[in-house]
């Protein structure tokens, strides 16, 4: 604690104020890009293939790549339901705690992606041969690294931090966001078990709510 502490006061300064809101106005870019020009996605993914043959401003674009929700109006829930409980964590736990934890999570996205890579080469070369290819392989696992988790993380976080709070699942059906925690990380471990990490199928879960109880 005592390193936090000092980390705190080094660099606490620095802190984004109000980050939810960034991120979810990069969301609202990226939902732009995906109705406007969907082709233009290709070039903002978290690919690590392409950032070694020199496209690195995708180790910051990737950001703008919401998670995978194709309607508008569940899309718009959705963001405003994780600005209110972003700012709900950043108002509990502090501005630096709130920025060092959505940071450290987005770091280790992206060390992940670098890991995967180095894990195919080293373990499993098969799969950048025959009638797969090397970009092929990356770009579908330039879909699993993503925004996805980072939201996640947020939401359990939440549910964590504010465990008896309700919200409104399916619009009408009150429920303590603990449970839908548990749901959460159930769906984490299923997804982890059934090798959905390795061939990129990883889907958007969330819960279609229309307020909380704060």
């Amino acid at each position: 604690m005592n390193f936090y502490n000092k980390m705190e006061r080094k660099l606490g300064k620095y802190a984004i104020k109000n980050l939810t809101l960034i991120i979810v106005i990069c969301y609202a870019i990226g939902y732009a890009i995906r109705y406007i020009v969907p082709e233009f996605q290709l070039y903002l993914t978290l690919d690590v293939y392409r950032i070694l043959h020199g496209q690195v401003w995708r180790i910051v674009s990737w950001i703008l790549i919401p998670p995978g929700e194709n309607n508008i109006f569940f899309a718009i829930i959705m963001l405003v339901f994780y600005y209110s409980i972003g700012t709900s964590l950043e108002r509990t736990w502090g501005t630096f705690q709130y920025n060092l934890y959505l940071f450290a999570g987005m770091f280790f996205t992206l060390i992940g992606s670098f890991l995967m890579m180095g894990f195919c080469y080293l373990f499993r070369p098969e799969l950048l041969n025959g009638i797969y290819s090397e970009y092929t392989v990356f770009e579908s696992l330039s879909y699993v690294f993503s925004t996805y988790y980072v939201n996640m993380s947020i939401f359990l976080a939440y549910a964590a931090t504010f465990p008896d709070n309700q919200v409104l699942l399916m619009f009408i059906i009150p429920i303590k966001v603990k449970w839908l925690g548990v749901v959460y990380g159930a769906f984490l471990v299923y997804e982890m078990i059934s090798g959905m990490l390795m061939n990129g199928n990883v889907g958007f879960v969330y819960p279609f709510v229309i307020g909380s109880s704060m």
